[in-house]
């Protein structure tokens, strides 16, 4: 677009300094767009991460239930990160314990025995993963943090131990378990002493004999394996 000014004397004789007409051309120039790469949003990224995250926790949970012999519950809400980082660190190397989603844990024991944990899936829940047979001595370790540190209202909220879902209230069967030294000691002396003792060991609950004649196989198998 252009446009045209024009200057006139207002005398009828030129002046010496008079302007003649002119013109001035004025050119306007359209602005340059510059276009550059869109970027993506920071919500679209977040959510990314927040995917991927959640990915491993599922894949850990995975992991953890590999030679796994308990899972337990417990009541994380209230916990400190200090008091976790101490929890931690007064459990042995057989345990582990995670912080998890409900939803995350559900999706890593969906179609496995594990399933049965899902009645304490309320609320927060730190897992407790068992890699020993040993669980009383397992479970004591948190049981004695617990009464150290007056953490009454974080008790176990469940567990699952060979299939079987344990409520809070049936936790002392788990804490009570024969030590493998216990059956084989008990399972010896059944077997050396009188046929009584071998008739009340064959009554005693069902669990109890299943693990006394399990310890007896494998201490059978031990002896008849070659050094």
């Amino acid at each position: 677009m252009e446009a045209t000014l024009c200057s006139f004397s207002s005398s009828s004789k030129p002046h010496p300094l008079s302007l003649r007409p002119q013109s001035l051309t004025l050119t306007l120039k359209s602005p340059t767009l510059v276009c550059k790469p869109r970027r993506r949003s920071l919500p679209f990224v977040r959510a990314a991460i927040s995917r991927t995250k959640k990915e491993e926790t599922v894949d850990n949970v995975k992991q953890q239930l590999e030679s796994c012999y308990l899972i337990a519950g417990i009541r994380y809400t209230g916990f400190t990160v200090k008091q976790f980082q101490d929890l931690r660190g007064t459990l042995p190397d057989t345990v582990k314990l995670i912080v998890a989603k409900n939803t995350l844990v559900g999706k890593a024991i969906e179609g496995t025995a594990w399933e049965a944990l899902k009645p304490c899936m309320k609320g927060m829940n730190a897992w407790l993963f068992v890699h020993t047979e040993e669980i009383p001595a397992a479970l004591k370790p948190y049981r004695e943090f617990q009464k150290e540190r007056k953490l009454d209202d974080n008790d176990f909220t469940g567990a699952v131990f060979e299939g079987r879902f344990y409520a809070p209230d049936e936790f002392k069967v788990l804490e009570t378990l024969p030590s493998r030294e216990e059956i084989y000691a008990k399972l010896l002396g059944a077997l050396q002493g009188p046929s009584i003792s071998l008739v009340s060991t064959l009554q005693a609950p069902a669990r109890e004999l299943v693990l006394t004649l399990k310890a007896y196989v494998q201490k059978l198998e031990e002896q008849s394996t070659p050094a």
